[in-house]
């Protein structure tokens, strides 16, 4: 990856952030399924996006979270050597917030090429930051190095985590979530899976967990959060499936140890 697909990344971001923006007091929502929620401005933004990335790169794969293209090929998802990078494109992070005109709201652009996320843009127009990392590169947001806290104690750690829409009171995740809630110093659930990698890979949360969410969801932050220093992998300890990422991210080794005991 380079400082082109960078550039590129970043311009749809901003131009999908712009559509976003526009609607947010007048918006048009509706429901994909109980309580999972779309609206007119995630459609106009992953529209933006497409056509910027495509514009550019018009051999490369797309896999977004609106508009029926939810699949990578199959030669990608196997890494494949002859197959084509792929955009992984999450136009509207954190859509329940942006509903209801709270912040937490993100673009995420990720690029999967050769069997790993490589390249990622997350844009947070609210507070106007822009976080991105290329494979190998480091991580950034505003042009500012980012790492994260170093945490190794669970009883001092701030986590955070995403539930699946509709999560019912006795499902596994609600379990972790108390077994967690007893034994770090807090915990929170802000609505964005990418700001929360984000979050994490700048020393603001000292982790986050996931067993519910998508790949566009986790894309970009992948690649920020591991370009930053984090520690990534499955919930259960195994390697991160970027394609069914249930995950546990943590500041420091340490932590990551005891997150998954409490996971298991």
């Amino acid at each position: 990856m380079d400082q082109q697909h960078l550039d590129v990344a970043i311009a749809a971001a901003r131009a999908a952030a712009v559509e976003l923006m526009a609607r947010r007091d007048d918006r048009i929502v509706r429901e994909k399924a109980p309580k999972d929620l779309v609206t007119d401005a995630d459609l106009a933004a992953q529209q933006a996006i497409r056509s910027i990335l495509f514009d550019r790169f018009p051999e490369y794969a797309f896999v977004g979270e609106e508009e029926g293209e939810n699949e990578p090929p199959q030669a990608v998802r196997r890494g494949e050597v002859d197959a084509p990078p792929c955009w992984v494109v999450d136009p509207l992070d954190g859509t329940v917030n942006y509903v209801h005109r709270l912040q937490n709201f993100a673009v995420s652009i990720g690029l999967y090429v050769a069997g790993k996320m490589r390249l990622g843009v997350i844009f947070d127009p609210v507070y106007d930051e822009l976080f991105t990392a290329i494979d190998g590169g480091g991580a950034m947001v505003n042009g500012r190095s980012m790492r994260p806290s170093g945490c190794r104690k669970i009883d001092e750690s701030l986590y955070s985590c995403s539930f699946s829409a509709g999560v019912q009171g006795d499902a596994p995740e609600v379990q972790r979530f108390l077994r967690v809630l007893e034994h770090c110093r807090a915990l929170r659930r802000l609505g964005s899976c990418a700001l929360n990698m984000c979050y994490v890979a700048d020393g603001r949360l000292d982790g986050y967990w996931a067993t519910s969410v998508q790949p566009w969801d986790a894309a970009a932050g992948i690649v920020i959060a591991r370009e930053a220093g984090a520690i990534l992998s499955q919930y259960d300890g195994a390697p991160l499936d970027d394609w069914n990422p249930m995950f546990c991210l943590s500041a420091s080794e340490e932590l990551q140890h005891s997150m998954l005991e409490l996971l298991k």
